[in-house]
């Protein structure tokens, strides 16, 4: 099946497995995939995630991460470039999310970052999602 969207796609069943419960969701792998998840685990927002080789096909595990009242770490994700719809941003335009408490996930010339490791690093690039 072919996919228009991995990021989305990835975001999506994150959010599938968080609401449904789930410790670890395994996903198709790309090396933006891997950036963005090594960029989740470096925040806190997911316990670990790794390659493994599932049939010949490689896969990404994601362990999920909740609090100690079972509640996830993770309270919503939202694409912001899509496919559709590019989203670039200078550094100076990288805005907080929900007042600094969420994170931005961005593609930069310096490679996968945070908005605000961007804006330290005065680079910009496509805002791919928000974390909070």
């Amino acid at each position: 099946m072919s996919m228009s969207d991995p990021i989305a796609d990835l975001l999506t069943r994150i959010r599938n497995a968080l609401n449904a419960g789930h410790e670890v969701v395994e996903i198709p792998t790309s090396r933006l995939k891997e950036q963005v998840c090594a960029v989740l685990k470096s925040e806190g927002y997911v316990r670990d995630c790794e390659t493994i080789d599932a049939g010949g096909f490689p896969r990404l595990r994601v362990e999920l991460k909740y609090l100690a009242d079972s509640s996830p770490v993770i309270h919503g994700l939202r694409r912001i470039s899509r496919p559709s719809l590019r989203v670039f941003v200078r550094y100076d335009q990288i805005h907080q999310v929900r007042s600094g408490v969420g994170i931005s996930i961005l593609t930069t010339s310096r490679g996968v970052m945070t908005g605000k490791q961007a804006r330290a690093a005065k680079v910009g690039g496509e805002v791919l999602c928000e974390v909070w």
